[in-house]
């Protein structure tokens, strides 16, 4: 029997990592919160871990204060730690006892460019007559191999988390992912999703005849906790190469597109108006393109049909 360690179990992802891997007869789950363990603590860290010698680590664990982090300087220092260096310490006790290690990271490792453009295979340069270009819609994104470069000091500790892991780990998946929702975590300070604190703002309106102002801006993908947790299972099944891979619904699009469908599947009537991201003044600069592309696996369902479960899983 296989012996999981999940950290960060009472998270938004890491309690769909519990359901996962708690339902297969083959494995044993230990589900650890910040009540159990102290992954800032590397001596902590050792021993803990090294008592129970767990065949996976699961860091689901992580800082998402984004505005926060940008401004204080305090939450930056904990940031640093809880997203850029504990994911050594728990890579390297993960190398130590030979077990494999997963650390999720984020697109917002992305942001001060964007990605290439590309051309059509047999592209010369020469549009006067070949025609490949006709009809041909290019993928745009970063796949696994693109140069990180983050625009904020959030964005900042994730990548250096990456570069962690990468230098102290042996057995390790980085999955980069972005905009996660689902059922909300029952950790002390878990946030909501954007799809449930948007539902939430779109009643009041409709109740009250006002309207609600969605970015339409900032392009990326959304991550059903469920589909991510469930394809983190197969990647380690599957066993699969060590190394980085993008998990995401497909179909990227807007936060204000994101409302569009959210109200319409919803039900709720009240008027959605585009505005840009200077509506909404942030500490913290968002990428304004961060779609990830996954080139390494079978890819997930959109996100509109996952959308469609999670909200019908609340009724």
């Amino acid at each position: 029997m296989k012996k999981i360690l999940i950290i960060g179990s009472k998270g938004m992802l890491g309690q769909e990592l519990v359901n996962v891997f708690g339902n297969d007869e083959d494995c044993k789950v230990v589900a650890w919160d910040r009540e159990d363990i102290d992954i800032a603590d590397s001596a902590q860290i050792r021993v803990k871990v090294g008592e129970i010698k767990p065949d996976v680590i699961i860091n689901a664990a992580a800082y998402n204060a984004v505005d926060k982090c940008e401004e204080d300087k305090k939450e930056y220092e904990i940031a640093e730690i809880i997203n850029g260096k504990s994911p050594g310490y728990l890579a390297e006790i993960s190398k130590e006892i030979g077990a494999v290690f997963v650390h999720y990271s984020t697109d917002y490792v992305f942001g001060k460019e964007m990605p290439p453009i590309p051309e059509p295979a047999g592209c010369t340069g020469s549009c006067a007559s070949c025609g490949l270009h006709n009809d041909y819609i290019p993928e745009i994104g970063f796949d696994e191999q693109a140069k990180p470069a983050p625009v904020s000091k959030y964005g900042e500790t994730k990548l250096m988390g990456e570069k962690s892991v990468q230098e102290k780990g042996e057995k390790y998946y980085i999955i980069r992912t972005s905009k996660i929702f689902g059922k909300p975590g029952v950790t002390e300070g878990a946030k909501k999703s954007f799809f449930d604190v948007m539902l939430a703002v779109g009643k009041k309106a409709e109740a009250g005849g006002g309207e609600v102002k969605a970015v339409d801006e900032e392009t990326s993908c959304f991550t059903y906790a469920p589909d991510l947790a469930r394809k983190t299972r197969e990647i380690i099944e599957a066993k699969k190469e060590f190394g980085i891979y993008h998990v995401v619904n497909s179909d990227p699009c807007t936060w204000y597109e994101a409302v569009l469908e959210l109200y319409g599947q919803a039900g709720i009537k009240a008027k959605v108006v585009p505005v840009s991201g200077d509506e909404f003044p942030r500490p913290a600069m968002r990428p304004f393109f961060s779609v990830l592309l996954n080139t390494k696996l079978n890819s997930l369902r959109n996100w509109k049909n996952a959308l469609e479960e999670y909200l019908n899983n609340k009724k």
